[in-house]
């Protein structure tokens, strides 16, 4: 059983090519009682067979590893039954990597130096359902995406959202879990669930991390 199920703690494999990294990770990361690092690897090949052997909830995976890098993995990861939730953890310049990460299936966008809380808390909400991402990560991706991007047309989308609609991707843009949109709300699960499944294709965005950059840029454009 995993961890959303009420099974234990939550189930995280490591992918880095920096051993010194991935045993700080682990130790802050298993700091208290909730997170168990099931599994490291150091490219994407070992990333791989350590989600098929442990199926873990949440991966964090850092970009540029030899042989397989993070973004190929993240690909093939999506591709598994059942994959676990990823998240690109990183200290490299992201511009390059956004687009192909999004596409892939990436559900959040860390970088290594952030504060030890904000880490396992991002864990927390990854596993919970919710999209993270590093403030500093989305102050550089609004303005690139604003340059690329139809914002009258995407503002259209967000304004033909009913009212329930356009608070739970409020309340998705915030970062919050399925759990928090539901008690937030008075809702259950399971209509939160419904909600967003709605939202993502009446935004037409893939997963919870571009239909959060809408918003916000949506949000940085209103008067």
């Amino acid at each position: 059983m995993r961890a959303e199920d009420g099974g234990g703690p939550i189930r995280v494999v490591l992918a880095d090519d920096e051993p010194m990294l991935r045993r700080g990770l682990r130790v802050l990361l298993e700091s208290g009682s909730t997170i168990q690092v099931v599994g490291e690897a150091s490219n994407g090949d070992e990333l791989l067979a350590k989600v098929r052997a442990h199926r873990p909830d949440v991966a964090l995976i850092d970009v540029q590893m030899p042989g397989k890098d993070g973004l190929t993995a993240l690909r093939d990861l999506n591709a598994l039954p059942d994959p676990p939730v990823a998240a690109v953890l990183t200290t490299f310049d992201l511009d390059d990597y956004i687009s192909d990460a999004l596409r892939f299936g990436a559900h959040g966008f860390l970088l290594k130096d952030a504060d030890p809380a904000v880490l396992v808390r991002a864990v927390h909400d990854l596993a919970a359902g919710g999209a993270v991402l590093d403030p500093r990560i989305t102050a550089r991706l609004l303005p690139r995406f604003r340059s690329v991007r139809d914002n009258a047309h995407e503002m259209q989308l967000v304004r033909g959202l009913s009212g329930r609609e356009q608070q739970v991707l409020q309340l998705l843009a915030d970062g919050r879990s399925n759990a928090d949109i539901a008690a937030r709300l008075g809702l259950t699960e399971a209509t939160v669930k419904s909600y967003v499944s709605t939202v993502l294709s009446k935004l037409g965005a893939q997963n919870r991390v571009q239909a959060a950059l809408i918003a916000q840029r949506v949000a940085g454009e209103r008067p």
